[in-house]
């Protein structure tokens, strides 16, 4: 193991999980979530800071600001602690209680929207905070993951190649999507280099990122409810949408295998399941998704019983083994 002397040098970015044991098809789970962080945002978040670092936006005296529904703003309070930056990461009441105490104990000022915007849902309303504590403050940089290319390009650059050089055989590329960033990085990546792999898109069902309807989530990490400026769809060869009582199945089905994995996993293992059956790819079809951070965040959620029927009724809590929801489009 190496000797680090920054917690963001520590990224294990070389682990897979075969599931053909458990879902009796070649698909494989890229893990990302062991950092200090807890998940693939590290990534983006490392890139975005070093990039606003060198461009001379973000100095000594520097207020960070990111509006983030629990990932993404774990990772940029690990690395304001870091470098000695304030954060204030701008959340809502969606994001797991775990999540925002990890963020207070890097040191973070987390800020909690509990209205939504009434066309712009949680995401709407929390940028228009960010933006009037930028208008406020000079000091105050917003690092704008929604848009920034460093979010793609840290992909790109580590995330993509890794599965690339991993599957010399690949057939499909899997990849949730929420700002984008991991799919878009992906996409171009394998378009280049590997064109003839399928890029398929994961989405939640109530999330407007491919021109679904509206609808209530519960569960942070995918979807939205702004469609992402990163996002070019000119890369994606398909799109599944996968209902929230789905994710809750899948993840407890890993669990139930020894595999703790948080609520992004479950919709992006759903959604790869859902491909793959509805595209009738035959049990040689190679394929590979990831997971974006580990289960101990979602304990009070989608771990647990009362939540899970407080929020989707007894039939999220049926095994689900034979099951998936999933629609795939395109």
């Amino acid at each position: 193991m190496p000797v680090i002397s920054a917690p963001h040098e520590f990224d294990v970015s070389d682990l897979f999980v075969d599931l053909h044991p458990i879902f009796a098809r070649q698909l494989y789970l890229k893990v990302e979530g062991f950092n200090f962080a807890g998940s693939i945002k590290l990534k983006a978040a490392r890139e975005i800071v070093a990039q606003a670092e060198a461009a001379g936006v973000l100095g000594p005296g520097s207020t960070l600001v990111e509006s983030s529904s629990g990932n993404m703003g774990v990772a940029l309070s690990m690395l304001a602690a870091d470098r000695g930056y304030r954060f204030v990461c701008v959340t809502d009441s969606r994001c797991n209680a775990a999540t925002r105490r990890t963020m207070k104990a890097f040191g973070a000022d987390v800020h909690v929207i509990t209205e939504a915007h009434p066309t712009e849902g949680y995401l709407g309303a929390r940028i228009r905070y960010v933006r009037e504590m930028c208008a406020a403050d000079e000091k105050v940089v917003w690092l704008n993951q929604y848009e920034a290319p460093g979010n793609w390009m840290a992909h790109y650059r580590t995330t993509a190649p890794a599965i690339a050089d991993r599957f010399p055989a690949l057939d499909v590329l899997v990849i949730g999507a929420g700002t984008t960033g991991t799919l878009m990085g992906c996409a171009r990546y394998f378009h280049e280099h590997r064109p003839g792999v399928r890029v398929v898109a994961v989405d939640s069902v109530g999330s407007v990122t491919f021109g679904g309807a509206p609808g209530p989530r519960h569960i942070p990490g995918l979807g939205t409810s702004i469609r992402p400026a990163l996002l070019d769809e000119s890369f994606v060869d398909s799109v599944v949408h996968v209902d929230e009582e789905e994710t809750v199945r899948i993840c407890r089905r890993l669990a139930a295998h020894g595999y703790h994995f948080g609520g992004s996993t479950g919709t992006a293992v759903g959604g790869a399941l859902a491909w793959l059956r509805e595209n009738g790819a035959d049990r040689r079809t190679t394929a590979v998704t990831i997971a974006p951070d580990l289960g101990e965040r979602y304990l009070d959620t989608l771990y647990d019983d009362n939540w899970v029927r407080g929020t989707f009724g007894d039939a999220a809590l049926a095994g689900g083994e034979d099951r998936n929801e999933g629609r795939a489009a395109r």
